[in-house]
Order: C-alpha cells, then structure tokens, then sequence
C-alpha cells in the first residue's frame, strides 16, 4: 500500500473515532465520467450509513486516483466506483446489525424477525480494537478455537434483541481500529495500486483485476476462502508480471483461466494448480518469443 493511502486512512480513522461535529456527506468529484454520478452518489449514502461522513469521504478521494485517468473508461470507472463502496461496506456483525435496525425502523417498528448467522471465534474477536483483540485471540489459539464457529441472533421479536441490536450497531465508532479494518484498508489499497499498475504495465488487464473484487464477498469462511484465492492469484500471476518476473503476456486471461480453477478448498489444490500450469506455460514460452 502506498504512503498516501496509509496517512489517508489513518487520518479519516481518528477523525471518525473523535467523532467531529462535520456530518456533512461529500460532494460528487468532478470530472466523473459520464453514468457515474448515480453509482457514486449511492456509494457516498452506504458509506454515510456504514461509518459516516469521513469514511465517506475517504471513498472520494480514493475514487479521485481514477477519474481522468488515462485507460479508464466509463465503464470500468463505475466498476471501480461500485465494487470499493462494497467492499469497504464488507458485512461484519456490526454491519448485520445496522441493516436489521434499518430494516426495522423503516417498517416503523412493524417488521419481526430473527436471522443467525454463523461466525467463526476470531472474525467476532477481529472486529474488536487490536489491543484488546490480541490477548483474546491468543486465548483462543491456545484452545484450538480459533475457527470453531458461534451462531449468533439479530432479532427484533423482543426490546432485549432490539436493545442489542442498537449496542452492536454502536460498536461501529470503533469498528476502524479493529483489526479487521486494518486487513480491509491493506486490501483495498492493495486492489487500487494492482488497478494502477495494470493501467501501465498491462491496460488490457485493468478489468480483470477491477473485477477481482469479487472474490471477496461475506464473511466467515466464504470470507477467508475468497480472501487467500485473491492473494493466490496475484501474489502467483498479476504481481510477478509487473515486476518483470513472469513473462505473461495476457495477463486478463490468465486470471480468468484462474478464477475458472477455483474450488471451494481451504488447500486451493485446483487453484494453485492452475497457477503452476500458467506460470509454466509463461515461462516456456519466453525462450521461442526470444528466438523469433
């Protein structure tokens, strides 16, 4: 991640914790394309909701990197635009507990129902403060729970759930010291700078890896699974090709090739598989182009 995303997270993260007084939402940038006004528009209204005004306006000034840029297109730019709102909106329980509220209030108070939903230990802990995360976590590593998995209610049957509801809704003005937020800002920031690098090393492959996004989706182990099949995949094939290290000339399809090889398996067999067979491929291939 690049310096000037850490210091704009980290700057957005204290003034959203110290909770200033400006809930003013951002405006649209200028200069975006034609069509995306709309899609940012709602992004800026699920950030509002999500974390309020400064996140939102972290989402501006992230989206500000790609307007007139130089092989993005209107298209591609609403892409980019749709699925960072998504992504930095990613559901935790925090997030379920905000929507089941809102749900609630807009039936005025008419709409009961109970959901659960499965997470696992750590993804719970995880949304805690780092300090006062870490010593659970190390608790629950020495009991061997760390992937062991709780079901957990959102209700508005009864006042208690509702009453619970509005304390995990809460627990959001802490929720951009978790550590979750923490693996989500390096993640986020990690998509960006492989989008810009594909505008320069590979535009051809810009939209391949803007749609990466969608491997990582939910939570629990759907979560984790898309999570590690993201890294595989650029750690394996889109970083090694901009650096030089792998001679793949298109890089778009390799990563579609890949994406098709993805199984639902924790040890990604099929999947690194595939890596392996494009990297050879790739690699043998650079020899005959030499030659000719």
């Amino acid at each position: 991640m690049s310096d000037d995303g850490l210091l704009a997270s980290l700057r957005y993260l204290f003034a959203d914790f110290l909770e200033e007084q400006d809930h003013t939402p951002p405006a649209l940038p200028d200069g975006l394309p034609i069509g995306a006004a709309a899609i940012v528009a709602d992004g800026i209204r699920c950030l509002m909701d999500y974390q309020g005004a400064r996140y939102a306006h972290l989402y501006v000034e992230r989206l500000r990197r790609f307007i007139g840029r130089q092989g993005v297109d209107g298209p591609m730019f609403c892409e980019i635009a749709r699925l960072m709102a998504e992504r930095m909106s990613y559901q935790d329980a925090i997030r379920i507990a905000q929507l089941k509220l809102a749900g609630f209030e807009a039936s005025g108070g008419q709409m009961r129902s109970r959901d659960v939903h499965r997470f696992r230990f750590d993804e719970l802990v995880d949304a805690l403060p780092a300090v006062a995360a870490a010593p659970v976590l190390t608790v629950l590593g020495m009991l061997g729970w760390l992937h062991k998995q709780v079901s957990i209610p959102f209700s508005t049957q009864s006042r208690w759930g509702i009453r619970r509801l509005r304390i995990e809704a809460w627990l959001r003005r802490w929720r951009m010291f978790s550590i979750r937020y923490g693996e989500e800002r390096v993640w986020v920031e990690r998509w960006l700078h492989m989008i810009s690098r594909a505008l320069i090393k590979q535009p051809g492959a810009a939209g391949a890896i803007v749609e990466t996004a969608t491997m990582v989706q939910g939570f629990g182990d759907r979560y984790r699974q898309g999570l590690a099949d993201w890294h595989a995949i650029i750690d394996g094939l889109v970083k090694p090709t901009f650096d030089g290290a792998l001679p793949l000339v298109d890089l778009g399809s390799a990563i579609a090739e890949a994406r098709a090889a993805i199984m639902p398996d924790p040890r990604q067999a099929a999947l690194k598989r595939a890596i392996a067979q494009i990297r050879a491929r790739a690699q043998g291939d650079a020899p005959k182009a030499a030659a000719e």
